[in-house]
């Protein structure tokens, strides 16, 4: 991944002191909200969901399906730069890592098993977004 000059790096204590403790686990320290349980999951307001950490816009909610899964999910990310990927063997399984490309949050995992047009399920956690509802989801 290459610099970003927007990039956002702060103190671990900043980090902590500007988010709530389940934001602080899941978004700083690779956490998973418990399914069913986030504010997004079943959410269907318009709007852009945005990193919670730094802003980021992530997804428009027209991109986002109920998945059956219990974690908001996407099939498509706003803008590819918007975040990045990495392996992820934790808890005996092989999965890929959803990050934010501007501040390192974790936001989830993404699979092959989403609907069309992209067939991708980015299985994202409630406690890494914020719901920008002001923001026209056509935003870029």
């Amino acid at each position: 991944m290459s610099e970003r000059p927007d990039r956002v790096e702060l103190s671990d204590e900043e980090w902590r002191r500007r988010l709530t403790p389940l934001q602080y686990e899941v978004a700083r320290k690779g956490g998973t909200e418990p399914a069913f349980t986030g504010i997004y999951w079943d959410e269907t307001a318009e709007g852009v969901y945005r990193c919670v950490c730094c802003d980021q816009p992530l997804f428009k909610s027209e991109t986002k399906y109920d998945s059956g899964t219990g974690w908001p999910s996407f099939w498509d990310i706003i803008d590819k730069d918007a975040v990045y990927f990495k392996e992820d063997r934790r808890y005996g399984m092989i999965r890929t890592e959803v990050l934010c490309s501007r501040c390192d949050a974790h936001l989830g995992h993404v699979f092959p098993d989403g609907p069309e047009p992209t067939g991708l399920r980015y299985c994202m956690n409630s406690a890494a977004l914020r719901l920008d509802r002001t923001a026209g989801s056509g935003e870029d």
